[in-house]
């Protein structure tokens, strides 16, 4: 596929788009990073005021390896934070690390798209290990089953990258929202947090790009 022209020619605005939002995530990250809250709130601090303010004391709050590797985790009821959000009480390490909170609040409040999402993580992770063989070998032996099968397992990871987006602008909205009013940080703060969160959430913007790029492509090549 890498060296189908077609292929290349679609996949390339994914690329560049996904380089800036990249680009854009760590430079915001890296810039506010700079700036410490007037709480002096770490990340691993602020997570833990807001779990503890919605009732979640059974969700844990450890670190984990890694840049930006900030995740929660439903099936432990865990919430991850990188070393330069867990120990930072920059206004980035927080606004991450209240995104994150907000994610386990999801949970708990059985936010209807998560649990969608989350329903959908197996057949997505089976669909990515396998549609790409599926469609090159419908391609090679001429067999439109095959390649229709493909187009219709990664119809199922687009379908995920697009409701992943109303997630991660909810759990974003929810930190904005409750990192003021728990007094984290001053109204003015947040606004240099958020633009960390904004920043952040261009990189499913790319992936759903990407996703819907490369669904097109198979097929416009199933099609010939």
């Amino acid at each position: 596929m890498i060296l189908d022209p077609l292929y290349i020619l679609m996949a390339i605005p994914g690329l560049l788009f996904g380089f800036y939002a990249t680009w854009k995530t760590k430079s915001t990250f890296k810039r506010y990073a700079q700036y410490a809250a007037s709480s002096r709130m770490t990340g691993a601090q602020a997570a833990r005021r807001l779990l503890d303010q919605e009732g979640l004391h059974a969700v844990r709050v450890e670190p984990v390896q890694g840049f930006l590797s900030d995740h929660y985790d439903p099936r432990t009821r865990t919430l991850r934070l990188s070393p330069a959000v867990y120990n930072s009480p920059s206004l980035s390490a927080i606004g991450v690390a209240c995104h994150e909170a907000g994610h386990a609040i999801q949970h708990a409040t059985q936010y209807a798209p998560l649990q969608f999402r989350s329903a959908l993580v197996p057949v997505t992770q089976f669909s990515t290990n396998l549609v790409y063989i599926i469609f090159i070998a419908g391609m090679f032996m001429n067999l439109p089953v095959l390649m229709n099968a493909a187009i219709l397992l990664f119809s199922v990871v687009v379908l995920f990258t697009v409701v992943t987006l109303p997630v991660e602008w909810d759990a974003s909205a929810r930190a904005k929202k409750l990192m003021v009013s728990s007094g984290i940080v001053s109204a003015r703060e947040q606004e240099d947090a958020a633009r960390v969160l904004n920043a952040a959430f261009l990189t499913y913007v790319s992936a759903l790009i990407t996703a819907l790029l490369t669904l097109l492509y198979f097929i416009l090549r199933a099609r010939r």
